[in-house]
Formats: C-alpha cells, sequence, structure tokens
C-alpha cells in the first residue's frame, strides 16, 4: 500500500457533480472496512439546512468557509487512525489550501465522469433543487470545464464510463497508488 496512505489512512474522492463520488465512496468504503462520509452530508448536518439554502442566505464563500472546516475535522480524524473515505463536494477540490491539505494527509481520488453522463443523472433526477450551480445549463457546462483542470491534480484519474459501481470500485482498487 502507499506509504502515504499507510501514514494517514484517507482517501479523498473528488470529482463533478452527479460524477459517483457518494455512491462509489461508500462501495470503496466498505470494500475496505473504513468509513464513509460526505462532506456534502456533513454541512448539512451540522448546518441544519439545505446547502441550497446556505448559498442562498449567506453566498458561496460561506458554504466553502464550511465546507473546508468540515474537512479539516475529517483530516483530523483519520490523523487518529479513523481510517475513511471521503466525499468531497464538487467545489471543495478546486481550493488551493483543500488540496493541499488532501495531499498532505492520503490519496486524492478524481472520478472523471464525462459531462454527457452527468447531464443525464441530474435529468432523471428531475432538476435537482440541491444543486445550485446547476440551475443555468451555460454556466454548469463552463464550470465542469474549469473544474477539470483542478480535479486533474489528483493523484489517482479513475474514467468513469459505466453506472456500473462495483466495476468502478474494482478499477479503484488495482489501480497501483493503492497497493
Amino acid at each position: 500500500m502507499n506509504l502515504r496512505l499507510k501514514r494517514t489512512p484517507g482517501i479523498y474522492v473528488v470529482g463533478f457533480m452527479a460524477s459517483g463520488k457518494s455512491t462509489i465512496g461508500r462501495h470503496l468504503a466498505h470494500r475496505l472496512g473504513w468509513s464513509f462520509f460526505d462532506t456534502d452530508d456533513e454541512i448539512v448536518a451540522a448546518e441544519s439546512c439545505a446547502i441550497a439554502d446556505i448559498f442562498a442566505t449567506r453566498g458561496e464563500a460561506e458554504f466553502r468557509r464550511i465546507e473546508a472546516e468540515i474537512l479539516r475535522q475529517h483530516v483530523r480524524w483519520i490523523e487518529r487512525g479513523r481510517p475513511a473515505v471521503l466525499a468531497l463536494g464538487g467545489g471543495a477540490f478546486t481550493i488551493e489550501a483543500n488540496r493541499a491539505l488532501v495531499g498532505d494527509n492520503g490519496i486524492s481520488l478524481w472520478l472523471d465522469c464525462p459531462f454527457d453522463r452527468i447531464r443525464q443523472r441530474l435529468d432523471r433526477a428531475a432538476h435537482d433543487p440541491v444543486r445550485p450551480l446547476a440551475r443555468d445549463p451555460e454556466s454548469f457546462a463552463a464550470l465542469f470545464e474549469t473544474r477539470r483542470a483542478h480535479y486533474a491534480l489528483a493523484d489517482i484519474h479513475i474514467p468513469v464510463d459505466t453506472d456500473d459501481v462495483e466495476h468502478t470500485v474494482e478499477q479503484i482498487l488495482i489501480h497501483p497508488a493503492l497497493r
């Protein structure tokens, strides 16, 4: 297993919204026998309101501040010997301080899901009001392209070319960085 992962046993799943971070991360954690956390779910629980409400009432900057604190909290737990897989919100890895924190405390894993598949998943969710950044189709596509450059900085790159979760988890588990 990767020495960095042995030192701080955390896998941080990054990627665009609807790329499968929560679903795949949960299955990966199960296979590893580790805990799983979704930072977006953690934010909703800590703030007792929906992410869309935080964006609407307090703004994106405040949301990012809360998100960074939740990430730091989980990193501290991992450092204390609680192995975990964390699904990060779509914008978390675009923040340099978050990337540095993740880079110093485990392995980052990019789920590279094609934009067309993401659109299909969101369309199936019937314009999910939980995703405030997906409301405008043009800015949504531009955001996808902008964020890819940040995600490409992850330690592991896994193309998500299927909706078969177990296939994707297998691709992760056989990656040389996890050996």
